[in-house]
């Protein structure tokens, strides 16, 4: 059986609508009604409070549904090198913001907005956004997956 159906079936067993539920775990009837349906699921902090107020166990809570017992594993994980990742990824906004600006002010140029020149800039700026997009995308990528053990 998976989470949703169990859920159901607990609920529906204590007489509770998703709505009395809902409120006896301090969560909308919308998030109930999602892990009902299996699209989406609780944190373990809510299953082990759903594991309490059911007087099931967290195995059963957990068990019964392979994808929840993932997710519940990969949210515990943390991540090895969180601060890199924020790094590699600012370098990539920065990268993305620095293109977007160069394609504003060349619009507003083509359109005769403004007259505003990107020749007086160093050499090899113009590849700059890309580079720091490609090292911002692959840093961030490469630690994405690296939690401690």
């Amino acid at each position: 059986m998976i989470f949703g159906e169990r859920l159901k079936q607990e609920r529906e067993k204590k007489g509770w609508s998703q709505l009395a539920l809902s409120e006896k775990i301090h969560v909308s009837r919308q998030s109930v009604s999602k892990w009902e349906t299996g699209k989406n699921y609780p944190s373990i902090e809510i299953i082990i409070h759903l594991s309490d107020l059911f007087g099931v166990t967290i195995d059963e809570m957990l068990r019964s549904d392979k994808e929840l017992k993932d997710k519940v594993i990969k949210d515990s994980k943390k991540l090895a090198y969180p601060k890199w990742k924020v790094f590699f990824e600012s370098i990539f906004t920065i990268g993305v913001l620095m293109i977007v600006g160069k394609i504003i002010i060349m619009l507003l140029n083509h359109f005769g907005v403004t007259d505003i020149s990107l020749e007086g800039l160093p050499k090899g700026t113009s590849f700059l956004p890309l580079i720091l997009m490609l090292v911002g995308g692959i840093g961030a990528d490469q630690l994405k997956n690296k939690y401690i053990d």
